[in-house]
Formats: C-alpha cells, sequence, structure tokens
C-alpha cells in the first residue's frame, strides 16, 4: 500500500519487490482533469482523472484495509472495513494495461478499471477464497485432509512407511509419505501430501479448463535409498506459489544444485513431470474442492 496527501494505490508484489500489478483506490482532493503525467513520472501515487472517478471532489482517507488472498495466492481483494474497495487478480499486468480492479474507478484507464463491471465474475472467486481461508483456519481441517490423501494412497500403493514434512516453516503445508514395496511392485513410491489442498497459481492463464489441472500431487519411484528421492520432492512440493507459476504435464524443472548432489545421478539435468507413465500406479480417483487431483510423476530428463 501506499498513500500521500493526495492519493491511494496498492501494488501486488513479488518478495523481490517486482509489481505485476498495481491498483489506484482513491483520490484524497478534487480530480484533475486529465492525467498528472509529472506526478506519474515522478513515482507518486497516481490522481485519477476526474471523468474516471465515482468521487471527483476527493473522499476521506481510507478506512481498516484487509487484504484477502485468492486460494491460489496469485491475486488479493482488498477490503476497507467490510466494502469491497478493490480486486488485484492473478492476470493483472501493467505492461498490458490490466492493472486491477477499485470500486472507485470509472471505464477503464492505466490506473484501474471500475471494479462493479467486473463482479459477474470477480464475486464468486473472492467468496470462494473467503470460504477456502476460513476452512483452512478452521481447527482439525489439514489433519482431516492430510487423512483423506493417507487412506487413498492406502488403496493404490498399500501400506504407509516413514512420513517426513516438506514444509519447514515455510506455506504451504506439504508432507512426504513412502510407500515401500508391496504385491507385485518392487519399486518404493514416494508422494506428496498436501500440495492439492491449494489451487497452483496462473493455471487459469494457460489452461481453458483449469479446474482439470489445477491441484497436483507429486511422485517418484526408487529402487534406491528413499531419503535421496525425497529431495526431489522438497524441492519441488511448494515450487508453484514460491514462483507464482504451476507444474503440469512434460514440464521441466533444472535440478537447482551441483549435478553430483542429483538423486537419479550426475548424468542426468532434471526431471520430467509424467502424468501417465504406463509402469507406475494408478493414482486417479482423489478429488478436493469438486476438482480431480492429478498425480504428476518425476521421470529423470537430461
Amino acid at each position: 500500500m501506499e498513500r500521500d496527501e493526495e492519493s491511494s494505490v496498492a501494488y501486488l508484489c513479488s518478495p523481490d519487490g517486482t509489481v505485476h500489478g498495481a491498483v489506484w483506490l482513491a483520490n484524497h482532493r478534487s480530480a484533475p482533469a486529465v492525467i498528472d503525467l509529472g506526478r506519474v513520472n515522478a513515482g507518486r501515487p497516481p490522481l485519477m482523472p476526474r471523468a474516471n472517478t465515482g468521487h471527483p471532489a476527493g473522499r476521506r482517507p481510507l478506512g481498516q484495509l484487509t487484504p484477502l488472498w485468492f486460494e491460489e495466492g496469485d491475486g488479493v481483494a482488498l477490503y476497507e472495513n467490510d466494502d469491497l474497495l478493490a480486486v488485484i487478480p492473478g492476470w493483472a499486468d501493467m505492461s498490458r494495461g490490466m492493472p486491477g480492479y477499485a470500486k472507485d474507478a470509472i471505464g477503464e484507464t492505466p490506473f484501474a478499471w471500475a471494479l462493479d463491471e467486473a463482479l459477474e465474475g470477480l464475486a464468486p472467486r473472492v467468496a470462494k477464497a473467503r470460504s477456502y481461508w476460513q476452512w483452512r483456519h478452521a481447527e482439525g481441517s489439514w489433519a482431516s485432509f492430510q487423512q483423506f490423501v493417507m487412506g487413498h494412497l492406502d488403496g493404490a500403493l498399500g501400506p504407509a512407511g516413514r512420513y517426513w514434512d516438506a514444509s519447514g516453516e515455510r506455506m504451504p503445508t506439504v508432507g512426504i509419505t513412502e510407500r515401500p514395496p508391496h504385491g507385485d511392485r518392487e519399486v518404493t513410491v514416494l508422494s506428496t501430501v498436501g500440495m492439492s489442498c491449494q489451487r497452483m497459481p496462473t493455471v487459469e492463464q494457460w489452461i481453458d479448463r483449469p479446474d482439470a489441472y489445477a491441484r497436483i500431487e507429486l511422485a517418484v519411484a526408487t529402487h534406491d535409498d528413499p531419503r535421496d528421492a525425497a529431495l526431489l520432492l522438497v524441492w519441488l512440493a511448494q515450487y508453484p506459489w514460491h514462483s507464482v507459476t504451476w507444474l503440469g504435464h512434460g514440464h521441466t524443472a533444472k535440478w537447482y544444485h551441483e549435478p553430483e548432489t542429483f538423486p537419479f545421478g550426475p548424468e542426468y539435468s532434471g526431471v520430467m513431470l509424467d502424468a501417465e507413465p504406463p509402469d507406475m500406479p494408478d493414482m486417479s480417483g482423489f478429488a478436493f474442492g469438486g476438482e480431480a487431483v492429478r498425480w504428476l510423476w518425476l521421470q529423470p530428463w537430461r
């Protein structure tokens, strides 16, 4: 958030400070007839021109502001007290003239688009985000979800072995379950537990049916020490949310450390994700939030 005596603006930024979306919120003095380019070029919060603000005479300083993150983490709704003030969605992009939506904006400008004209599409997203975080913060929600995933994997892979936390102290919460050889399966399978509890960012910007691809878990099979293979899952388990991207079938990821530390061997440079490897167990049949969960298998990639 940024404010001076004349206007207020909200920014959606990466941890390194890169601005992905910026939306004007309010003028606090009389609006100018046209865009004040001198103010913009000086890096100060913009003033909305008179024709594009619902308060041409300006409005009082903003009240209590509260953010509500989209489940994916790539967009945010901003409330003033209990009123929806602005939305910066994941598809906001200043370079393409898509700043975000503001309650007091009229029409479309480089600083904000009218929120009321977009509510038909945005209101359900905001309501869904509120419901998701209410559930996520409720007592016992994670334990219940974890139990459902583990039960599904019991049926698909057999009894569990060890379990590791892959989160550290970062969100979202993700664990790793080990499934030793069982029945005719001679390999140990490791799977994440928790990635599918939260939709991945940006999927809807690339896929026509994001509901079929937004929730995933990762799996890897090994004949060797499972603890080595588990490092691959620790590496990628929180990657979508911390890098604001998504993982899907055919995607590749290059190992971040020295080649000799790569669990598949130094002759490989990373992994490729495979949704339907022919020689791996069928993991389908699990859903969360009304959306199917896909298991993506990590395969060595040169």
